[in-house]
């Protein structure tokens, strides 16, 4: 079978290159099999039958100027760089491991053993590049069929693929997900028998995969693979324990999980920003600890929104995730995630929507995101009235900003200036006052400018037997 679309300039040069040593050349892995899936790549991997440092040697050669080659000799690869043209070079390799890590022993290899050690017969694809057999696809593996298939498997015995390289069973749920593939039973029962081995995986390995899982079309995919399959629970246990309904007299709380889920792929489907999706992952992050019965109501989860908040630090740190703004913007995102939906249940009063609008800042339209998301009840008139009463407050949210100029702002008077005004040094009695004017404009007491605070100011610290200095 010969493969039309490999046929462009850059790899006809790398065939041309190869030929001018006498080189056998193929393009393979993810390159050949998104040729397929007419997915872009940004770069090219090849293997040569011998060196394929030489190879990018004669490549840069024919490429000529502005042309970067980096060669890594302890590793037998090279890099060939020309503005957006990326190439990757290396060997035909074989490879054997030991228990204790995922790093190889590396020798040079035949074609067959390159193909044979790759993690999917997706990704065990070759096509030739050479002038005299242009575009002739290697499949030994049936990597074709399983892909008109959509399915995931590997090349070789599964067992034997995930222990060597546990990081393996993180791709296969990625591919899963990104590709909306299915993993091979197979398959994925080696996963569950290996889930074990992802222990030698470093942490910032792992993360690298979850996040990309969090970047697909369809999230869920993903993390469903990873609770079935055993992983999850070795990775994100705080996720795990979402899983399951626990009954007590009849009556159980809804699967968190599956809730989570869900909320997920509503985020996914309106925004493409990750962090926001962590926020809706981790929003109930809180409800197996804070899970209680009540004989009264029921079951209750209270306080999990600020509980969760305080989770994820830790979470984050534990899973080599950012520990910066991001990190930060999930906190908030899961402490005010409640705010609204208590906000609707009661009188939408124009004090509480201030509040909102302070305390969520410029988070404030992907906070609201994330609460229409929440409303997942099969019962379609419920879902009707919250989501109808959302629009009722991000319409008040509109009118206030554009009167009030409330988000991030600070108080007319601040410390500073009430310490001077009556002579105080610091103390509570100055925070007192801060805090006042601050709630006064929040609650509409008084007007969110200089003249309106200082009057407020001056008028409450009378209470307190102050006066401003002459």
């Amino acid at each position: 079978m010969k493969v039309d679309a490999i046929d462009t300039p850059e790899v006809r040069l790398v065939g041309e290159a190869a030929d001018s040593i006498g080189r056998e050349c193929y393009a393979v892995g993810g390159y050949v099999r998104d040729l397929f899936l007419n997915r872009h790549s940004k770069d090219i991997d090849f293997v040569t039958i011998g060196s394929g440092i030489e190879v990018a040697e004669a490549v840069a050669a024919k490429l000529g100027k502005k042309t970067h080659l980096a060669v890594f000799r302890n590793f037998g690869t090279a890099q060939v760089k020309k503005g957006d043209l990326e190439l990757e070079f290396v060997g035909a390799r074989k490879e054997s491991y030991s228990r204790d890590s995922r790093k190889p022993i590396v020798e040079d290899g035949t074609l067959v053993e390159d193909l044979s050690r790759r993690d999917f017969t997706v990704n065990a694809l070759a096509v030739r590049v050479n002038s005299n057999s242009f575009g002739e696809l290697v499949d030994l593996f049936g990597g074709l069929d399983d892909m008109d298939k959509k399915i995931i498997r590997t090349p070789l015995d599964p067992d034997i693929t995930f222990s060597d390289d546990p990081l393996r069973m993180m791709r296969a749920i990625r591919f899963a997900t990104q590709l909306n593939f299915y993993i091979y039973p197979e398959t994925f029962s080696a996963i569950q028998r290996n889930a074990e081995r992802i222990s030698i995986i470093s942490k910032e390995r792992i993360a690298d995969e979850l996040m990309k899982i969090m970047a697909s079309p369809i999230p869920s995919i993903g993390w469903k693979l990873l609770s079935d399959s055993g992983l999850l629970k070795l990775i994100f246990p705080e996720l795990s324990a979402l899983r399951g309904v626990e009954i007590v007299k009849g009556r159980g709380h809804k699967d968190n999980f599956f809730h989570t889920l869900a909320v997920l792929d509503k985020v996914a489907s309106q925004s493409t920003d990750v962090w926001l999706r962590w926020a809706a992952l981790m929003h109930d992050i809180a409800k197996p600890v804070t899970k209680r019965w009540d004989e009264n109501i029921g079951w209750t989860f209270h306080n999990h929104n600020f509980i969760g908040a305080k989770m994820v630090p830790r979470i984050f740190r534990t899973m080599k995730l950012p520990l910066n703004d991001k990190m930060k913007y999930v906190a908030k995102l899961v402490e005010l995630h409640m705010r609204p939906i208590a906000l609707v249940e009661d009188e939408v009063t124009d004090s509480a929507v201030r509040r909102l609008i302070h305390d969520a800042g410029d988070d404030i339209s992907d906070l609201m995101t994330l609460c229409e998301a929440d409303i997942t009840s099969k019962n379609a008139e419920k879902v009707k009235r919250h989501l109808e009463n959302f629009a009722h407050v991000r319409q008040k949210m509109i009118e206030l900003e554009e009167k009030d100029h409330i988000r991030n702002f600070q108080p007319p008077v601040d410390g500073q200036e009430i310490m001077t005004m009556f002579g105080l040094q610091p103390s509570p009695v100055v925070g007192q006052l801060k805090i006042a004017v601050k709630d006064a404009i929040l609650d509409g007491i008084i007007p969110n400018d200089r003249r309106a605070a200082l009057d407020f100011v001056i008028a409450r610290a009378a209470t307190l037997g102050l006066h401003p200095i002459e």
